[in-house]
């Protein structure tokens, strides 16, 4: 909800930080499921992550399909906060990257373990509003 506040040096309305606590609150709430999707589960020794998004890979067709669903929601969630037409439209190829690849036996288990679409696509997110990934972690 915007709000605002009349600030009488500058002699105008200026907008309430409500938006960017909204914004915020989005941004966490898509990082969680990015994070979930793609790095969730640490292999211990090694610097490799993976998530649900490798998991559900295992099983065919179906598995792909539902990371690519996922991945819509982040991109619909992006559209709705105002991201420009050519970064969804990058968005989509990062997610049709991993279902097409992804959906190769083997050879697509082994590339959802390292093409991350949902963290590259909230990279493409926190890159256009200008928002460093430490402000998810720590304002809360």
């Amino acid at each position: 909800m915007a709000t605002k506040t009349w600030d009488a040096a500058s002699e105008r309305f200026i907008k309430d930080d409500l938006d960017h606590v909204e914004k915020l609150r989005r941004l966490r709430r898509l990082n969680g499921i990015a994070r979930l999707m793609d790095t969730a589960i640490r292999i211990p020794g090694t610097g490799i992550r993976f998530g649900a998004d490798s998991i559900f890979g295992l099983i065919p067709v179906v598995g792909d399909a539902g990371g690519a669903l996922v991945g819509l929601y982040i991109v619909n969630e992006a559209r709705r906060m105002g991201v420009p037409p050519n970064k969804l439209v990058q968005m989509l190829g990062n997610i049709a990257a991993d279902g097409v690849v992804g959906s190769i036996p083997v050879a697509g288990d082994l590339f959802d373990l390292f093409f991350k679409s949902h963290r590259r696509n909230l990279d493409i997110i926190l890159q256009h509003f200008d928002v460093r990934a430490e402000e998810l972690r720590n304002a809360r």
